[in-house]
């Protein structure tokens, strides 16, 4: 190569300075990233007078082309970054040649320069062509800063639009959280004839169980508790549409089979039958000690007898929101005797695994019931809820919600 003169250098570095004030200025201008990688185009093109020219860039894990220009060039924007180019260029240029044959569509591309940022690779600039003014190593070294800036202001747009989406899921998540949080109702009855007590452990930031107790008059209240497909904001909104329509329903003194098929059609119609719901209705008069109930999918609640056999109250039909109409809708009925207690809970509670997969399950629950059947109801939850952190394979993070609600009639 000729020997650069004073002069040549300073018309070069000159040319230098004109790149870098380009791409400078275009990024304290915040362009789009496809803007930006037109501008470094132009002016590795215009300025430093490169005349091929493929930037391939990790976008989420994946190797992508974002830039290829030049005569007799390839699309490289199907082509796959060479698995040797990852493996042995990692933190200076190399020259494509000590790589051995790529491939045709690789020979008019001299050098591959690495742009590195904390030890990480995060871009690779092709070069060939290069006029020899610049095939140099000082010429090489400012293209590296040259592309190291570009892909660095592109990694902090990327890392502000993470930043924003992360605090618009954080409001989300807490706007369901008070969402969900005004769902539970704040007193439970606790008189001469029953009391009921109810525990909840979220398994996400915002779970996907609910229970609700309303009082209907002097005598009556109905209580339910539910499970929605799926987890999160979708489901949060989904169970407020749900107590929405269930409190409308109260309201207008509907019997508890007319509940469920109103209920249903809300679900089905606001979810399309993507989403549904297992809930268990029970409906309670102090006065005749009659409960009736419909179990919609959900798991069978335990009504436990003072000296009788366990019931498990199944009668009712499908979960909500699967089809437009419930089927074979039935309404049960049973006469509560004294000293008897309800007891109805989520999945969360028995599908709880041990280290060899056993399952926690009913025979779990019932285990523990019967040691502790005439506890206070706030000491029956504790102590399920210590079984299965004590059975569970990983403690406290409990693969589902947990919800429970009990109720002990005098």
């Amino acid at each position: 190569m000729p020997t650069i003169t004073p002069e040549k250098r300073l018309f070069l570095k000159e040319r230098e300075l004109g790149a870098l004030l380009e791409i400078t200025q275009a990024i304290n201008l915040d362009p789009t990233e496809a803007a930006l990688y037109k501008i470094f185009q132009f002016t590795l093109l215009g300025q430093l007078n490169i005349r091929r020219l493929v930037l391939y860039v990790k976008e989420e894990g994946q190797w992508q082309c974002m830039v290829s220009f030049g005569a007799g060039l390839s699309d490289f924007r199907k082509l796959t970054l060479p698995a040797i180019i990852l493996e042995k260029c990692t933190s200076t240029p190399c020259p494509l040649s000590s790589f051995g044959d790529l491939g045709p569509e690789w020979q008019h591309l001299e050098t591959v320069i690495p742009v590195v940022q904390n030890g990480d690779v995060l871009a690779y600039v092709f070069i060939g062509n290069v006029h020899e003014d610049y095939a140099n190593e000082e010429a090489t070294k400012f293209l590296q800063t040259l592309s190291n800036i570009l892909i660095g202001a592109i990694e902090n747009r990327r890392l502000a639009r993470q930043r924003v989406a992360n605090a618009a899921m954080r409001k989300e998540i807490e706007i369901a959280q008070e969402v969900q949080t005004m769902l539970f109702p704040r007193k439970l009855p606790n008189d001469a004839h029953v009391a009921v007590h109810a525990s909840y452990v979220p398994h996400t930031a915002v779970g996907g169980d609910y229970y609700d107790v309303v009082d209907l008059d002097a005598n009556r209240f109905l209580f339910c508790v539910a499970d929605v497909s799926g987890k999160g904001v979708a489901a949060s909104l989904l169970m407020s549409n749900f107590q929405a329509g269930l409190r409308t329903l109260l309201r207008q003194q509907a019997d508890i089979g007319t509940v469920a098929q109103e209920l249903n059609n809300l679900i089905f119609r606001n979810a399309g039958g993507d989403k549904f719901i297992t809930v268990f209705f029970g409906l309670y008069d102090r006065s005749t000690r009659e409960l009736q109930y419909v179990n919609a999918g959900h798991n069978d609640p335990l009504l436990i007898s003072d000296g009788g056999p366990i019931q498990l109250l199944k009668e009712g039909t499908i979960m909500l929101g699967v089809m437009d109409e419930l089927p074979m809708l039935k309404v049960g009925r049973v006469q509560v005797p004294p000293r008897t207690m309800l007891f109805s809970y989520t999945d969360g509670l028995t599908e709880v695994f041990d280290a060899e997969q056993n399952e926690f399950g009913e025979e779990g629950v019932l285990r523990v019931l019967r040691h502790n059947r005439y506890a206070p109801l706030a000491t029956v939850h504790q102590e399920l809820l210590r079984e299965i952190e004590a059975y569970n394979l990983h403690g406290t993070r409990f693969a589902d919600d947990v919800t429970i609600l009990s109720c002990r009639f005098k």
